[in-house]
């Protein structure tokens, strides 16, 4: 999205918008491996949608409570507009954050809730919201109407360098936007739902997507809200991008984060079935993809990962007993590889679709300079000229 300064003016808590359709990563030339599904996106896996509201409004000095307003909220619903429990599993690399509904996730192995992504102070006001709209959407089992119970899974990133995070600007009508606007298709990335208001590795950062193709038939896609890491450790197809451009650095005035961590999440899907213990195996190989494009988990850093299955948990027999499949561990690689090969790549269709952000007291955030990167990975001797 592009916004001048009459587009600002004109914008009114809860407008929410869509960013256009820019170039994604592969697009400058950045090689990656590994095979993408047809949208190269999460929603590649079958039955997963994503929907955004995005808050923007208002321009100059923060006045709290009043803006300017750069953030919104992004939510990923596993099985569609259907409630089903999936197995899933949870990890971090730094747990300097939040991600509510991880204990149960944890303990029983299932995720039965909607993910939501914000920012760090809109925590409460989502976590709330869902439970409404699950009750307004009759989102729980047949025969529940009264019965069913709710810990949402709603996770945050601080956008307090552009956004007016102290103001709690994210109320429920925005998280019913974000979940009953959930699609499959193409994601929109970059200054969009929870990502809004985001800074990654200096540059404006925010949603990023990426999908793989496993061996077997079996799909893993990748979503992310990207928060986190210093310039100098930008790397791109193994590049030190971010030692080769060090202007562009944000510009704040009057806010200067006392940390240099921010934090990134990570939703992770499969149509394969996983059990949760493999989805932790799956899991826990999230920080290595995350390592290659230069993020190492700092401490004030929260990096928090959310990975499940899609695949029916199955149905009882006459004793009650529920059988399920899995793939076997001997099969489990391919699965480690795409979950490197799609956090690498979601990060950086995150940064490539991400624009120059200007927010709270006039601070600027710039895009990654994509002429820049091409012409780096070239120098290197990195850079993809198909489609060129």
């Amino acid at each position: 999205m592009s916004w001048t300064k009459s587009c600002c003016l004109l914008l009114l808590v809860g407008w929410t918008c869509q960013a256009a359709e820019g170039p994604r990563a592969r697009e400058l030339g950045i090689p990656f491996d590994g095979e993408p599904g047809p949208g190269n996106a999460i929603t590649d896996v079958e039955g997963v949608l994503v929907g955004h509201a995005t808050l923007i409004e208002g321009e100059g000095d923060l006045r709290i409570g009043h803006g300017p307003i750069r953030t919104g909220v992004t939510a990923i619903l596993p099985t569609g507009k259907k409630q089903r429990a999936v197995f899933a599993a949870v990890g971090s690399l730094n747990g300097n954050g939040e991600l509510t509904g991880s204990h149960w996730v944890t303990e029983s192995g299932q995720l039965e809730e909607p993910i939501l992504l914000t920012n760090t102070h809109s925590i409460g006001a989502v976590h709330e919201a869902v439970i409404r709209w699950r009750a307004a959407r009759k989102y729980h089992g047949e025969g529940e109407e009264w019965e069913w119970a709710s810990l949402p899974v709603v996770a945050e990133t601080w956008d307090g360098r552009l956004n007016d995070i102290h103001g709690l600007h994210v109320r429920k009508e925005h998280v019913f936007e974000a979940l009953d606007s959930a699609r499959g298709g193409r994601v929109p990335e970059g200054n969009v739902g929870g990502g809004t208001g985001m800074v990654c590795h200096r540059f404006k950062g925010g949603i990023g997507t990426a999908s793989r193709k496993v061996e077997g038939g079996w799909t893993l896609g990748v979503l992310v809200q990207a928060n986190y890491g210093l310039r100098e450790e930008l790397t791109v197809a193994g590049v030190p991008v971010g030692k080769e451009i060090t202007d562009l650095m944000p510009e704040m005035n009057g806010i200067t984060p006392k940390s240099e961590g921010n934090s990134i999440i990570v939703v992770l899907a499969t149509d394969a079935p996983l059990l949760p213990h493999q989805l932790q195996r799956v899991v826990n190989r999230i920080p290595s993809g995350l390592a290659r494009v230069g993020g190492i988990g700092r401490n004030s850093s929260g990096d928090l990962f959310i990975g499940f299955s899609t695949a029916e948990i199955g149905g009882e027999n006459s004793k009650g007993v529920k059988s399920v499949g899995m793939v076997p561990n001997s099969k489990i690689d391919p699965f480690f590889v795409a979950a490197v090969q799609g956090v690498e790549e979601a990060i950086l269709n995150a940064l490539v679709a991400a624009e120059t952000m200007t927010g709270i007291n006039g601070n600027k955030v710039h895009a990654l300079p994509h002429d820049r990167v091409r012409r780096i990975l070239d120098k290197y001797g990195r850079l993809a000229r198909q489609g060129f």
